[in-house]
Formats: C-alpha cells, structure tokens, sequence
C-alpha cells in the first residue's frame, strides 16, 4: 500500500488524499465519517489495490493540515471531493462512505448523477431516526463541558464490549486527535441532517434520480433495526443491505475482507 498523503487546495483550504492502485483501473471513492481521516481504511485498501484505483479522501480540517477552518458541512464535504476528483480527472466511480459520511455521499451521487456514480455503498449508517440516546449523546458533545463524557459514550456503543486492537488504535489515536471543534460541528451537522431529513433512509427515498444503494453494517444488532430496512427494500427495490456480522462500528478495520467482496461486487455489477 502506497502511504503517500497528497494535498492539494480546493476552494481555499489544504484537501488531503492518497491514491493507490493502477490508474487506468476502475475507481472506488472511500470517505470516512467525522473525525476520521484515510486510516480508517489502512485495512482495507490492501485488498482492493491490485487491480482498482482507490481514493481515500479527507474532509477539510482533516488531512495532513489541521489547522481550524469555519464551519462547513455535507455539501461543502461533497464539494471539495467532487473538485479532487475533478482535478483528478476521474469520472465514473464506486463511493463508499462510513457513517456519517453518508450524508455527503448522497449529496454526491445526487450531484454527480446516474452516469458518473451508478450505485453508493454505506458502510454501517444509522439508517433510522434518531434515538433520544443518540441524540442526547450529540447534545452532550456539543457541550464544552461534556464534550469527553458524549464521545466517551459512542466509543463504548461502537466498540460493544468487544476488543479490537486495531479498532481501538483508532479511537484512541485517530479519533481523539480531533478536539472539540470538530466533534461539535459534527454533531451540530449530524443533528441537523436528521432534523432535515428524518433519516438516511428517508433521504435515499427523496433522491431525484435513484441507482443500487447497498448499506453494509454490523451495528445495531437488534432485530427491529434489520426489521426496518427490510421494509424500505420492499418498497424501494435499488436499496438492500447486508448484515457483515462483524464485533464493531469500523467494518473497514475489522472486517475488511466483507466490504472489499461487496466493494468488487459493486464494481463488476453493471
């Protein structure tokens, strides 16, 4: 795996990315969540890099460049990937985002259309409303005073008592080398998008022009939450989901086998 971190300037702020694989090959566009970068898919480019082109890119505020930026959210996200692709010049391609980096990813494909994104991976999104947990959890992050305590509370739910080395490098290097600012902006977005919206899954149903979205999870393991996507495939046959089975809320860490088979299935669909 080629661990160059490229930057580039995109609407003013210092964009990073790495690009690995044959660049004549098919394109896949892996973005994380808030409060991530391109480490969360150190696992996973290995399995897909031989004979795809992968792009890892980062939000603005963090890549190589940390330093603070204004606020922005999904569309400013969606925005500053489709200009690196752009200047990539790369035109169709497979995005896959993680958590609430699917937010922007839908706003991408909405932009980019059927032609350039011909189907979305999700990798493990909270599809539903939200929960007054979860949400009191955003509230509490967006609290200088209780910031730690809120992220402390969602690093216990993804985890699930389960322990995994890499997983918890993650948390505790690469997620917490984000400070307060960013957790509570992203909160700020998250909550608005549901506030907006409703849910992912009622922000799918209201895209202008639909394609194949698969949403690949682990978490939540209740019944009632594959209950309820499996209602919405019924009446929106481009939607299905697979449930990796995987012991956290990272499946590009420790699952990465499952999401690159999904990943080339995406590819080689038509």
């Amino acid at each position: 795996m080629n661990t160059a971190l490229h930057t580039i300037d995109v609407h003013g702020y210092p964009i990073s990315y790495q690009d690995n694989g044959p660049r004549d090959a098919p394109v896949v566009v892996l973005m994380s969540g808030w409060c991530h970068d391109h480490r969360l898919f150190d696992q996973l480019v290995p399995h897909l890099e031989r004979d795809l082109r992968v792009l890892c890119v980062d939000w603005r505020g963090h890549g190589a460049d940390r330093s603070p930026v204004p606020d922005f959210g999904y569309p400013e996200q969606a925005s500053d990937t489709l200009a690196v692709l752009d200047s990539l010049g790369v035109e169709r391609f497979l995005p896959l985002s993680h958590s609430h980096g699917g937010w922007a990813n839908l706003e991408i494909a909405d932009r980019a259309g059927p032609d350039r994104v011909p189907r979305v991976l999700l990798a493990d999104w909270l599809m539903t409303p939200t929960t007054p947990a979860f949400a009191a959890g955003l509230a509490a992050i967006q609290d200088p005073q209780r910031w730690r305590e809120g992220r402390q509370g969602l690093y216990d739910v993804w985890l699930n008592g389960r322990r995994d080395e890499r997983v918890q490098r993650h948390l505790d290097v690469e997620m917490s080398g984000f400070g307060f600012e960013m957790w509570a902006r992203s909160c700020r977005v998250i909550a608005a998008a549901y506030a907006k919206f409703g849910s992912p899954l009622d922000r799918m149903a209201a895209m202008p022009r639909h394609r194949p979205i698969t949403h690949l999870y682990s978490q939540p393991t209740e019944p009632a939450y594959e209950k309820a996507q499996a209602n919405f495939r019924a009446g929106h046959p481009w939607f299905d989901y697979r449930v990796l089975g995987g012991p956290t809320h990272f499946p590009t860490l420790d699952s990465p086998e499952l999401v690159a088979a999904e990943i080339r299935a995406g590819v080689r669909s038509p």
